[in-house]
């Protein structure tokens, strides 16, 4: 490989796009793996998650083991080190292969100057390690999450809050939504067996399937045709409890990439539906999903807060409204989140959700129902945000999803499980 195009190089302002200028991890790492080979495609993703996994406990070890932080242009560099570190605490990397490529990639970024530096203290670390990291067990820094992030899940699940820390900081499992117009879940199983590859069953959704190992899609039976979709369970929940029926007109707001849109036509076939989203970007995903599953839905660009400018006056027997939110219940997912969000940022989506559900709800038709839902955790944008919108309207009924002093349904992640994921179920009487 060029030495212009090292990999952790290329991993090092990666992790600084995100940290330093805000980017998102999906937005700038596809075009940095253009830039290596499709071997190393895999490698360049694990250390960019990995480093944003872990980077309070890489933060603090860089300032035991640096006088003064990196600034300026020298910034990649800083995290140039933290790649280094996290080669040697978390991949089986051999450690004088890590340290030579590291080392290498100030040459790439042009800063041939600091190979010593970079070189000096990662080998300072290994002498280190042991005693660094028995420390580090001690820090505050151990539990890999803002403070203030760490501050509201603690006063929201005042005794559960350790084990939503450990599942965010896991690696996510790999959930599968079995299309039902194909075969049945039991069905698709056996040929997933035949296959060399297990799978277990979701007990409460009834089309998901968690591999006991992830594995990459173009060895699972049928994916090409559409037989199967990659899709956490608890996105999954959302359709099951939507309940949509053939011969309804069905509204998916915000609906980027399409999982729900494609998983409500298959639930439903004959269903009419329009899936709407903000941003014109992501709705190409959407397209490309109901092709590669041969499904037509009307889509459409469009802001949930204005509904009248995409769809007139025209009224729905289901509306599913995945809200915009703060996506806490998906970081073991896009470890980015917790280093792109603020703490003000909640009650600013907690606003915008409230928006977009009291301008959607005159379009649900009488007797219809509303599945509001979010990817989050925190009780502002779910259950307080669902019993502010019951108290303002007496014609919305909650159903199957907790009662109208604590309303909805909420998942947190866990290792077996979906992701965090809050639903409530509204009827208009």
């Amino acid at each position: 490989m060029k030495k212009s195009l090292n990999l952790r190089s290329l991993a090092a302002q990666t992790i600084e796009q995100v940290v330093e200028k805000g980017q998102s991890l999906s937005n700038v790492l596809p075009p940095m793996q253009q830039k290596v080979s499709d071997k190393d495609k895999a490698l360049l993703q694990e250390l960019c998650f990995g480093v944003l996994r872990t980077l309070p406990q890489l933060e603090w070890l860089v300032s035991k083991l640096m006088s003064r932080p990196m600034t300026g242009k020298q910034r990649t560099i800083h995290y140039l080190i933290m790649v280094g570190f996290y080669q040697l605490l978390y991949t089986r990397i051999p450690a004088h292969a890590a340290l030579a490529e590291t080392v290498e990639g100030a040459v790439a970024i042009k800063r041939q100057s600091l190979k010593g530096l970079i070189n000096g203290v990662l080998r300072q670390f290994q002498r280190q390690q042991d005693e660094l990291m028995a420390e580090a067990a001690k820090h505050e820094s151990r539990f890999l999450h803002p403070a203030w992030l760490m501050q509201r899940i603690r006063k929201a699940y005042p005794g559960q809050w350790q084990e939503i820390i450990a599942a965010n900081n896991q690696r996510p499992p790999m959930w599968l939504r079995v299309n039902r117009q194909h075969h049945s879940r039991d069905e698709w199983l056996k040929l997933l067996s035949e296959a060399g590859l297990e799978g277990q069953p979701h007990p409460h959704y009834r089309d998901a399937v968690r591999l006991d190992t992830p594995a990459p899609v173009h060895v699972l039976p049928g994916f090409e045709q559409g037989w199967v979709t990659v899709q956490d369970a608890s996105a999954q929940g959302c359709v099951d409890l939507l309940d949509p029926q053939d011969g309804e007109t069905i509204l998916d707001l915000c609906a980027a990439p399409g999982g729900k849109t494609t998983h409500i036509l298959e639930a439903a076939p004959a269903a009419e539906v329009m899936a709407v989203d903000v941003d014109p970007a992501r709705l190409k995903r959407v397209y490309e999903n109901l092709q590669r599953l041969g499904m037509n839905a009307e889509v459409k660009q469009g802001d949930g807060r204005f509904p009248a400018q995409w769809c007139g006056k025209q009224q729905f027997d289901r509306i599913l409204l995945d809200a915009p939110c703060s996506a806490t219940g998906v970081i073991r997912r896009h470890p980015d989140i917790k280093w792109l969000r603020r703490d003000r940022d909640i009650a600013e989506l907690a606003e915008l959700q409230k928006e977009i559900l009291e301008a959607i709800w005159p379009h649900l038709k009488s007797g219809g129902t509303l599945l509001y839902a979010t990817c989050s955790i925190l009780p502002e944008e779910n259950s307080l945000q669902v019993a502010a919108f019951l108290n303002r309207h007496p014609e919305a009924k909650l159903v199957e999803t907790g009662t109208p002093e604590l309303p909805g349904i909420q998942n947190l992640p866990a290792e077996h499980e979906g992701d965090g994921f809050f639903y409530a179920k509204l009827i208009k009487n």
